[in-house]
């Protein structure tokens, strides 16, 4: 019998894989790999060694959740097409998961004392802007995902009234325009994680809250611009 999540975060240059036990909610394993640019080529690596670790296989795989964006482009859509791939092989069911949510929710649930926060996940999105949202510690939305240009009255509204929590790849460009507000507090080294992608997808499964897998797209928040080369 099926029992297995299986989950991908490859919305970032860490590319991770993780599995969750459906009906315990059990993490059964979590593998991830820092090379930049290295998804594509990696992937289904990580996911063959996982299963292959943990003594299970495909068969055992009962749905396929996917970090849904926003992030890179090209991490995304390489995410999206494999877990597709497999949902149409495995014939399971797929679900995709925010980015920016299970960033929020991978902090608000390894913090003391989390309801005296709002959580802001930022990811770098170039020069001065970010895709960030705003979340209260039980998951809730307070502000949708969005790019934002950073300056100094950047969520000045929400940093006016509440004690923000700042974390992500685009924390740090944030950090300085914001210095001495008391209510800005920031972490490091936070990256989107499979595990914390399969910890919210476990809860999107009992809701049945299933893509299409046949139309499915990663929310990449913006237009992709391509530019052409120039002629020799």
């Amino acid at each position: 019998m099926s029992t297995l999540l299986l989950s991908l975060e490859t919305s970032s240059p860490a590319c991770s894989v993780a599995l969750h036990h459906l009906e315990t909610g059990r993490l059964v394993g979590q593998t991830e790999l820092r090379l930049e640019k290295s998804h594509s080529s990696h992937l289904s690596v990580l996911i063959s060694q996982l299963l292959e670790n943990t003594l299970h296989t495909l068969a055992d795989v009962a749905a396929v959740a996917v970090s849904d964006g926003p992030g890179s482009y090209t991490g995304l859509r390489i995410g999206g097409a494999a877990a597709k791939g497999l949902c149409y092989a495995l014939e399971v069911p797929l679900l995709a998961i925010s980015t920016l949510q299970s960033l929020a929710h991978q902090v608000a649930t390894r913090t003391a004392r989390p309801a005296q926060y709002l959580y802001c996940p930022l990811l770098d999105a170039r020069r001065m802007e970010v895709y960030a949202a705003l979340y209260r510690a039980d998951g809730s939305e307070v502000l949708p995902p969005a790019p934002l240009l950073l300056d100094e009255t950047t969520l000045a509204e929400q940093l006016g009234g509440h004690s923000l929590l700042c974390f992500g790849s685009g924390a740090a460009k944030f950090q300085p325009l914001v210095a001495d507000n008391p209510h800005a507090a920031f972490l490091s080294g936070i990256e989107p994680s499979a595990i914390a992608v399969g910890e919210l997808a476990l809860a999107a499964y009992q809701r049945q809250e299933f893509r299409d897998v046949a139309y499915y797209e990663p929310f990449y928040l913006k237009e992709v611009y391509t530019t052409t080369p120039k002629a020799k």
